[in-house]
């Protein structure tokens, strides 16, 4: 079943999704501030989004739609690689401790 979210009537929909890359990192949660708020008076009505700056980081910021850059296609590119070849590295090193876990038996 895919997750789905309602926005209410009179919010306008948020131009970035949950899990995605940007230059900034990579969007965990995002939320509202709607436009009679305090909040919003204070900080401005929009949607604000909260990036993991690094993975193996507690670091966590928050930037509205129009501080983010996205990642050119190029960047995105790189940055899959890189993160596939460090699973299957992840992986081959697990297939020789069960392999070697084998013969110890």
């Amino acid at each position: 079943m895919q997750a789905t979210i309602s926005i209410p009537k009179g919010w306008e929909y948020p131009r970035f999704t949950i899990g995605q890359r940007t230059q900034q990192g990579l969007i965990i949660g995002i939320q509202y501030y709607a436009t009679d708020t305090l909040l919003a008076h204070e900080y401005g009505a929009g949607w604000r989004y909260f990036i993991l700056t690094d993975k193996n980081s507690e670091e966590v910021r928050s930037y509205f739609d129009d501080q983010i850059q996205l990642l050119s296609v190029a960047e995105l590119q790189v940055q899959l690689q890189a993160e596939i070849e460090q699973h299957q590295q992840q992986i081959k090193v697990l297939q020789e401790q069960l392999a070697g876990g084998l013969t110890d038996v």
